[in-house]
C-alpha cells in the first residue's frame, strides 16, 4: 500500500468516525506484538515452541507435567511489555468521545495499562495478570505467582486449600465467559462503526463479533496486515501495522473536529 493511498483511507477511516455515535474497536494479536509479545500462529510464533494441542482445559486438569507447559508459556507471555501507539490512540480516540467499547482477544491488559478503564474493556480470552484456583476461587495477580516460578516451582498451587491454579485465561475446549461473551455480543449489534485492528478473524467465537456487527448495519473498518474472512464486507481495509495507521486515524479526526 503505497503513501498516498493509505492517506486516503486514513481520511476516509476518520470521516466514518466522526460521523458514528457508537464506535467499537476490535483488537487481536496484531497490536500486541508491536509491543514485543509473540504471536501464536505466525512465522516464529509460539505454536513452533510449544505443542497446541497440549494446551487444552481438560490436559490442563489431568496432567501434572501439561501443567507444567502452561506455567512455562505464561512467564514467556508476560515480559516487560509497554503499550504501543495503537493502545495509546485508542485511549485518545475513548478521550475525544467516540469509543463505546474495546472488544479484545488479547489477555496481555496493555488496553489498561495505557490507560482505559476497565470497564471499557471487554476481555473475550481473560487476562493474564491473575490466576485463579480452581478449589477456592481465589484469585492471585501473577507478579506474586511469578515470583515462585521465579524460585523454581514448576506449577504453583493454591496457598490458601493448596487446590489447582490456572492462568486467568481461556484454554481450548474451555467455553467464553457467558456475560463476557453476551456484552460483546450486544455492542456489535448496537455498533454503528466497527473497526478490527490487528486481527485476521479465524478464532472464534471471537471473530463472531465483527460479523454480528456487519450484519446488523454497522460499517466495517479492518486493519490488518493480511486478508480476514470479512475483507468483502468492509468499508475500508487498511494494509498497514497498528500503530501506524490508528495514531494516523487519530490525528486525521482531531483536525477535522477541529483540536
Amino acid at each position: 500500500m503505497d503513501k498516498q493511498e493509505l492517506d486516503t483511507l486514513i481520511d476516509k477511516a476518520a470521516g466514518l468516525i466522526l460521523k458514528a455515535e457508537k464506535v467499537v474497536v476490535f483488537t487481536g494479536a496484531g497490536v500486541s506484538t508491536e509491543s514485543g509479545i509473540p504471536d501464536f500462529r505466525g512465522p516464529g510464533g509460539i505454536w513452533e515452541k510449544f505443542d497446541p494441542d497440549d494446551f487444552t482445559y481438560h490436559k490442563f486438569l489431568r496432567d501434572a507435567d501439561v501443567r507444567k507447559k502452561h506455567w512455562r508459556l505464561l512467564r514467556s507471555l508476560t515480559p516487560a511489555a509497554k503499550p504501543n501507539p495503537a493502545h495509546h490512540a485508542i485511549v485518545e480516540l475513548n478521550r475525544l468521545g467516540k469509543l463505546d467499547c474495546v472488544i479484545t482477544q488479547n489477555v496481555d491488559n496493555l488496553h489498561q495499562r495505557a490507560g482505559l478503564a476497565a470497564e471499557k474493556v471487554l476481555e473475550l480470552h481473560g487476562n493474564i495478570q491473575s490466576a485463579v484456583c480452581l478449589g477456592c476461587r481465589r484469585r492471585y495477580p501473577f507478579a506474586q505467582i511469578k515470583v515462585r516460578l521465579d524460585e523454581g516451582e514448576e506449577a504453583p498451587d493454591c496457598e490458601a486449600c493448596r487446590g489447582l491454579l490456572m492462568p486467568a485465561v481461556i484454554l481450548f475446549g474451555e467455553p467464553l465467559p457467558d456475560e463476557v461473551l453476551r456484552e460483546a455480543a450486544l455492542r456489535s449489534t448496537k455498533a454503528d462503526l466497527f473497526i478490527v485492528i490487528g486481527s485476521t478473524l479465524t478464532v472464534y467465537p471471537a471473530a463472531y463479533m465483527p460479523a454480528y456487527a456487519a450484519d446488523a448495519g454497522a460499517r466495517l473498518v479492518i486493519i490488518n496486515l493480511s486478508d480476514t474472512p470479512l475483507d468483502g464486507q468492509a468499508e475500508i481495509i487498511i494494509r498497514a501495522k497498528a500503530g501506524e495507521a490508528i495514531p494516523q486515524i487519530v490525528r486525521r479526526l482531531k483536525e477535522k473536529q477541529g483540536i
